[in-house]
């Protein structure tokens, strides 16, 4: 059976992404796919706050093919920094009443460390191919996803369902929509505490899977710890739910997940 992986939020940094994924085999010394049949999950925010968003988004769709071609699958799913990326770039700063505040897209990016050169190199065609990454995936127990929060069910109520409403409505010219969007995927920290567990079942019993594989919360900012003290994902809520955003931008690892073999 192939052996299943997942790393997120490498936000920019190519290098690190990179040399975690040349660590776990994944990689060969020129950067290629060597993972044969494996299968790799890459759960958003590939860009911003870093320096090279543009070549971590060049790398992994490389890998895409490449890993087609030997059989295995290198999967990126969409994270709320590839929304913000967009609507940068669609809406830029026409003001948008949003739940009754005027927001802009051009605003939350410049908060969120967007850059000019990533913005630069968003063409038409990459465009649509990062407004099409699915929102949710399903490989066998695990569900993964960029965000540890229950609003995926807002969309839909199977895989197939969030990820076709997600598409469709980054298909669209609707800036609150793009909104609502971006509002739900920055929740977080819906699996940790004493209710963590209800929430995480109630996502799993609706979309599949036993355990839930996301990023967007840094390991040590949910857990309290510093985040050079770690070098591994961390279980939690149960067993439920598996934290792998090492925090990159923050100094801590990039991590890649072995999923199962």
């Amino acid at each position: 059976m192939p052996a299943t992986f997942a790393t997120s939020d490498p936000h920019g940094h190519l290098a690190e992404l990179t040399a975690a994924l040349q660590a776990a085999g994944l990689l060969d010394g020129e950067s290629r796919w060597s993972g044969g049949d494996s299968r790799l999950w890459v759960l958003g925010d590939l860009l911003d706050r870093g320096p090279d968003g543009l070549g971590v988004i060049a790398l992994v769709r490389r890998l895409v093919d490449e890993a087609a071609a030997s059989g295995g699958a290198v999967q990126p799913v969409l994270g709320n920094h590839e929304v913000i990326a967009l609507g940068m770039r669609r809406f830029g700063d026409t003001p948008v009443v949003h739940r009754g505040v005027v927001r802009t897209f051009e605003s939350i990016w410049s908060r969120n460390g967007g850059l000019d050169s990533d913005q630069a190199g968003i063409d038409d065609e990459l465009f649509a191919w990062l407004a099409g990454l699915p929102a949710v995936g399903l490989d066998g127990d695990h569900l993964l996803m960029h965000s540890d929060t229950t609003q995926y069910l807002r969309w839909g109520s199977t895989v197939e369902q969030v990820n076709d409403t997600v598409r469709a409505i980054l298909g669209d010219d609707d800036p609150v929509a793009w909104f609502d969007v971006l509002v739900a995927l920055a929740q977080r920290h819906e699996y940790a505490g004493s209710a963590g567990p209800l929430a995480a079942r109630r996502l799993l019993r609706a979309l599949g899977g036993q355990r839930i594989v996301h990023g967007h919360s840094i390991i040590g900012d949910l857990f309290g710890v510093r985040v050079d003290s770690y070098d591994e994902p961390r279980l939690y809520c149960g067993g439920l739910a598996l934290d792998i955003d090492g925090g990159i931008y923050e100094g801590g690892p990039c991590l890649v997940a072995r999923l199962s073999d």
